[in-house]
């Protein structure tokens, strides 16, 4: 995991570019916390967008986690002076593959930088979840995260 976050700070600082802050394309990257793994996201529309990840969950006796939401960004409510900083709302799924698995509906809530001149972005969310399987049960989960975009 370490190897990855190097592999992304060096991107960061090495692809300084004069692009707009990306709020379309695709980006990959890492979300550290409950889960921790690979973080991605395509934008649908210019406030829209997939927001995926396959990682690792530490709960129980901790198994591989996919997870998969529609987002609904706001970028009027935190105005910045440079690049974006939209609050963002979205729905979607999670299965824990575990013996027995377990499967749940995600209702992130997160804000998301985008840098105004570089292709990465950065983002902190938290996610109420609700397990359905194999029992019914709330959680809470949530992370940091950052992204390299490929526009």
């Amino acid at each position: 995991m370490k190897k990855i976050f190097e592999l992304f700070m060096i991107s960061f600082f090495l692809l300084q570019v004069n692009s707009f802050a990306q709020d379309r394309g695709f980006g990959l990257g890492i979300i550290l916390g409950e889960p921790t793994g690979v973080s991605g996201k395509l934008w649908t529309t210019g406030e829209n967008a997939f927001d995926f990840a396959a990682a690792w969950s530490f709960q129980g006796d901790g198994h591989l986690l996919l997870q998969a939401d529609y987002v609904w960004h706001m970028f009027r409510l935190i105005p910045v002076s440079e690049g974006k900083l939209p609050f963002y709302v979205g729905v979607g799924g999670e299965i824990v593959l575990a013996d027995d698995p377990v499967v749940g509906v995600r209702v992130p809530v997160g804000l998301d930088y985008l840098f105004a001149k570089a292709p990465v972005d950065i983002f902190l969310e938290i996610v109420p979840i609700l397990r359905l399987a194999p029992s019914t049960d709330f959680d809470l989960a949530g992370g940091v995260g950052v992204r390299y975009w490929f526009n």
